[in-house]
């Protein structure tokens, strides 16, 4: 297995000939096969360089570090084994203890639910996790990867399954935002929150956030439309805010 991985790797790089072989067998053997071949694979590079271009040719724009993620992140993910990647283990078997269901579906304190400014009612990510932890206790529950991040223009995602005391819960495809190639790492967190929350909907955490009576009692009795004005650009608009809270720069209210 380590034998075909280093004659593959090699001759993708431009080391190995299609009749180079590597003798199969320790990780030390391969390693010392291996070492005239990487040694001698920047001179040939530049060899290469060297005779290929020609006075007045233009060099290809370096590719930014988000397109080298997109393209580098499902080849470094494909060799990982998801363990739970068919496990459906105790899916309805039995209900959860009525303690437990008292917590999941307790209703929402209208304090702990906020508004976007363009009307969205939502529960922030840390509260399912406090709810969860109630519920089963540290430890008890876990979100488990069903595949490697795909990416799709600016959008990331990945599909993740919830288990609780043993037992298969739910399961959603997670997706953030990428704004910046720098804020990856954050993306991928964030992708992982937003299935969380998906996947608690399946336990009847916070089901009033899909209720349209809930919500048009909730704006109405807890919210606010005001006229609103960008800092910067001057530009007028109505935003949603719960009552008493300001407008977070860079807006403020007229």
């Amino acid at each position: 297995m380590l034998g075909h991985w280093t004659r593959t790797s090699l001759r993708h790089l431009g080391a190995l000939t299609p009749t180079t072989t590597i003798p199969t067998g320790s990780l030390a053997a391969a390693s010392i096969a291996a070492r005239p071949l990487v040694r001698g694979l920047a001179t040939t590079h530049a060899q290469r360089s060297s005779t290929s271009e020609k006075p007045g040719d233009k060099k290809p724009a370096m590719p930014s570090l988000m397109a080298e993620a997109v393209r580098a992140m499902p080849t470094s993910e494909a060799s990982i084994t998801y363990l739970d990647d068919q496990s459906y283990h105790g899916m309805s078997q039995k209900p959860f203890p009525d303690a437990v269901a008292d917590v999941l579906m307790a209703p929402l304190d209208p304090a702990d639910v906020e508004i976007k400014p363009d009307g969205l009612i939502y529960l922030p990510e840390i509260k399912y996790r406090r709810i969860l932890n109630r519920a089963f206790k540290p430890g008890g529950w876990a979100l488990a990867p069903r595949g490697p991040h795909s990416i799709s223009g600016r959008t990331i995602s990945r599909e993740y399954a919830l288990f609780a005391l043993g037992q298969y819960v739910s399961q959603a495809r997670g997706e953030m935002e990428v704004f910046d190639e720098k804020n990856m790492p954050t993306a991928m967190e964030g992708c992982r929150s937003n299935a969380l929350m998906r996947c608690c909907k399946d336990l009847g955490i916070a089901s009033e956030l899909w209720d349209p009576v809930f919500i048009r009692d909730f704006k109405a009795k807890h919210c606010e439309a005001v006229w609103a004005k960008h800092v910067g650009r001057g530009t007028k608009t109505k935003l949603w805010r719960k009552k008493g809270n300001k407008l977070e720069y860079p807006s403020e209210a007229l």
